[in-house]
């Protein structure tokens, strides 16, 4: 049946590709991916450690607001004592306070780069970016060696930030791939303190969960987006607690990444912890229209470049292949953002787009200046 399944994903999906700039780039179908859903290594021991005479929270059912508040009970050496017994655990943890996210992170990834020098040094993308992320000034809001490496790094200072931005990326970005997210994310964190430089703004590349791989089974159904959006959702739940921008952030999410906060899309309402979502290069979004996402969600639409191959991927959904409806079709009920200047599937954050500086504007509630 799984066989069965990915062979007509990857049929579906080398039809529409086939002669398009994703199949000269040499795209390929990929093995099944395993999403994470359970909490970081070393969470059993976390929740039976007793040492601080104290009730550990859950790491997998825990709110981030009783996170918080754990938290706010500890003294600074009994804080530390964690970050240093539990870095994967505290790394991760939605409600933990940032500064002991970033030192927990930095602890985990100075122990996961060990062991790849050690056990794995062909792992030369993987030993690259730990390298680089284990430098003083990053700020890595999570961090999980498992899978093929979840990371999410913030850009600015989140406790002081008026406006945050959170981009959530699709296929194929993972721990070796993280730098093109940095990259869009800084581009986009760039461009809205030139659009407002008074303003204080935060963005977050956030690639925390197990994308798919090429082309297949993972790409065409919503699989890892469906195991994606909890982790979402918990996320934004962490920094509602833990930073205090003048409005909830906003969602810049591509390709996949539009099925994951298509997902999520009903959460988020439910708990007011986005403002907008921004969808670029879309295949859909598992949701009938805009009207999923409520009234506290406003969502906005790129308009998809000439050279943009994610036009050619059929918009339906048929036995779980498929993503349903085009979000920049007529009736779907999407604010349209231009594009102008943007090439390919990836070229959206580019300096000197439409895209771009619509994006800055969006997420700094200048909506007036955005334009279709």
């Amino acid at each position: 049946m799984r066989f069965k399944r990915t062979l007509v994903a990857a049929l579906v999906s080398f039809t529409c590709l086939a002669g398009t700039g994703a199949a000269a780039a040499g795209a390929a179908v990929s093995a099944e991916q395993i999403a994470v859903t359970t909490p970081p290594a070393g969470s059993t021991a976390w929740l039976h450690d007793r040492s601080l005479g104290v009730t550990m929270p859950d790491p997998a059912s825990a709110s981030a607001t009783d996170v918080a508040a754990f938290f706010s009970g500890l003294s600074a050496a009994q804080a530390q004592h964690l970050v240093e017994t539990y870095p994967l655990v505290v790394g991760n943890l939605d409600g933990a306070p940032l500064a002991l996210r970033y030192q927990a992170n930095q602890i985990a990834m100075q122990a996961e780069l060990g062991r790849l020098k050690r056990e794995d040094p062909q792992a030369t993308a993987q030993i690259a970016m730990l390298t680089t992320l284990t430098q003083p000034g990053h700020q890595v809001i999570a961090f999980d060696p498992r899978s093929r490496g979840l990371v999410a790094e913030v850009f600015g200072d989140l406790a002081t930030a008026d406006k945050v931005s959170v981009l959530v990326p699709g296929s194929d970005i993972d721990l070796a791939h993280f730098g093109k997210v940095q990259t869009e994310a800084q581009a986009l964190r760039a461009e809205e303190q030139q659009v407002s430089p008074g303003t204080s703004t935060a963005a977050i590349a956030w690639a925390d969960y197990v994308t798919p791989v090429g082309l297949g089974a993972d790409a065409a159904t919503s699989r890892l987006a469906d195991a994606a959006a909890p982790r979402l959702t918990r996320f934004l739940a962490g920094l509602a607690v833990t930073s205090q921008p003048s409005t909830p952030p906003s969602l810049f999410c591509h390709s996949y990444g539009s099925v994951v906060c298509g997902v999520a899309a009903p959460t988020l309402h439910a708990t007011g912890t986005a403002t907008d979502m921004v969808v670029l290069g879309s295949p859909g979004m598992d949701i009938d229209d805009a009207g999923a996402l409520g009234t506290g969600v406003r969502l906005w639409a790129t308009e998809r470049n000439a050279t943009d191959w994610i036009g050619n991927v059929p918009y339906l959904e048929f036995a779980g292949l498929g993503h349903g409806q085009d979000p920049t079709s007529a009736g779907f009920g999407s604010h349209l953002v231009s594009s102008t200047g943007a090439a390919g599937h990836n070229g959206y954050y580019a300096d000197g787009t439409a895209s771009l500086r619509n994006y800055a504007n969006i997420a700094l509630g200048h909506y007036g200046d955005v334009t279709s």
